[in-house]
């Protein structure tokens, strides 16, 4: 996502001719999509993506769990 924000802002500079960015050549403002591109396709990839959805949706269920253990008056659970 920074990839993603990076790239936008280059261009908008680009675009604008603000800054140092305006004597740039675009393949050098259009980078950041590319990596961008390339960052999305190694997470896919390699699991990383589907690993912190999972890791999120766990933390989801324990912060439920211990929610309702204590509504219960019972001690959170030990791991």
């Amino acid at each position: 996502m920074w990839f993603l924000g990076l790239g936008l802002l280059l261009v908008l500079l680009k675009l604008q001719e603000l800054t140092l960015v305006a004597t740039w050549p675009w393949w050098g403002v259009l980078t950041p999509f590319g990596l961008a591109a390339a960052w999305w396709s190694w997470a896919d990839y390699s699991g990383y993506t589907k690993r912190k959805v999972v890791e999120r949706e766990n933390q989801r269920v324990k912060a439920r769990v211990d929610r309702q253990r204590q509504s219960m008056g019972l001690p959170p659970k030990r791991k």
